[in-house]
């Protein structure tokens, strides 16, 4: 199934989310729900593996944390939101999140720190446009778009509220995570 969206001219906040089956992949965007569709590519769960490895093996013993898919990120515009009145559920394929407050059993509630989104068929018009402005708005300091086809990684900072241009990254680039510290990700591990 595409993941074009279901109903539009609907509205559906998170308490509609968690009454459906958890067989499927839904995200709410502006209260438009879209499907996700199939589970991934072989080589995007390879990707997404390989990141989780070396990102969460450097976390040991710090405060952020980082979680996978299937997570829900739900962006709120105050922590008094309740579950009927957020209208953005997403699930990244990973997620940093080093404000511990903003966890709970559900998953992350607010921004995130890095969000890092692995393109699909499926996914790709909605990871590079509507989750681009979502995450933008909701200010996520680093955005990740990874491209298992060109293996290649955009990263968008945000800055004075906005995404400027990203850095772009190749197989034979090394990644200085700064944000985390002095973590540094070789991708030729990632994509090997």
């Amino acid at each position: 199934m595409s993941n074009l969206a279901l109903k539009p001219e609907e509205k559906y906040t998170y308490a509609d989310c968690k009454t459906w089956s958890e067989d499927e992949r839904w995200e709410i965007i502006d209260g438009v729900v879209y499907n996700m569709g199939a589970a991934p590519m072989r080589v995007h769960q390879k990707i997404s593996g390989n990141l989780f490895f070396k990102i969460r093996a450097y976390l040991e013993n710090k405060t952020c944390e980082i979680y996978d898919a299937p997570f829900d990120v739900r962006f709120v515009d105050n922590a008094e939101q309740k579950d009927f009145e957020i209208e953005n559920v997403v699930q990244p394929d990973l997620v940093v999140v080093c404000d511990p407050k903003k966890l709970d059993d559900y998953g992350c509630k607010g921004s995130p720190d890095i969000i890092i989104e692995i393109l699909s068929k499926n996914t790709t018009k909605i990871d590079k446009i509507k989750k681009f402005d979502l995450y933008e708005k909701y200010k996520v300091k680093e955005y990740w778009i990874v491209s298992p086809d060109t293996e290649m990684i955009e990263i968008y900072t945000i800055n004075n509220g906005q995404y400027g241009r990203p850095q772009i990254f190749v197989k034979e680039d090394k990644i200085e995570v700064k944000l985390l510290g002095d973590l540094v990700i070789d991708l030729n591990d990632i994509f090997k």
